[in-house]
């Protein structure tokens, strides 16, 4: 068998650090430095910007903490201070329609919020374990209604005046987080909050306290969430 000559073995001891250094270039390279992304808010809402896929884009989000999940708009710009503007006014627009679009309840004269509005609310307001419970058994009793005595032993308290005041609590925080004015309503017997979740039918007898029935919409919605 014929032996490598001289030559040829330094051609190949050559050739073997040429490829050799041709991979320590590729170890040593540095990362691609990682996309920065601004985190602000607008109203309720989280907004999250940056360059993604060739372009700017903001994007909204729910507030942590928060059980809901999921981007609530987008808008993309020239540059990263375009697209969030854009943002806003996609925001606000989307606030403007829903403002709209409430119906009026007869009763309170409150602006009712649709169902998608109760949904995004339950899903970010902190509701405790007696409103919660509160809230599923009017829902569960749907047009029927409870009592305030029903309402109560539904949650474990021992006094009706408590629960009213717990569950006209959760509407508040519903109430806010929609930004819905309570104050515009015109029952002054119904705490405030509580004419947000729903309505008391006339009592059976003179002096009679009726039963509280949730607004259709706030069903729904608890039915979606809960």
């Amino acid at each position: 068998m014929a032996q490598p000559s001289s030559s040829s073995r330094v051609a190949a001891g050559h050739s073997l650090f040429d490829r050799m250094g041709k991979k320590q270039k590729k170890t040593d390279r540095a990362p691609a430095p990682a996309q920065t992304i601004l985190v602000g808010a607008h109203g309720r809402y989280q907004v999250k910007s940056g360059w993604l896929a060739g372009g700017f884009v903001a994007r909204a989000f729910p507030k942590p903490p928060a059980r809901a999940r999921g981007m609530i708009a987008e808008a993309t710009g020239a540059t990263e201070e375009a697209a969030i503007a854009a943002l806003h006014d996609v925001i606000d627009a989307r606030e403007a329609q829903r403002t709209k679009g409430r119906r009026a309840d007869p009763q309170t004269g409150l602006g009712i919020p649709s169902v998608e509005e109760y949904v995004e609310a339950v899903g970010q307001v902190t509701l405790s374990r007696p409103q919660t419970a509160m809230l599923t058994a009017l829902c569960l009793a749907g047009e029927d209604g409870l009592t305030d005595a029903r309402i109560a032993r539904a949650a474990g308290y021992k006094s009706e005046a408590s629960a009213n005041r717990s569950l006209a609590a959760a509407g508040l925080l519903i109430a806010e987080y929609l930004s819905v004015d309570t104050r515009a309503r015109d029952d002054a017997d119904t705490p405030d909050g509580a004419a947000l979740l729903g309505f008391r039918t006339a009592g059976e007898l003179e002096g009679e306290t009726g039963r509280r029935i949730l607004h259709p919409e706030v069903c729904h919605a608890l039915r979606m969430a809960l």
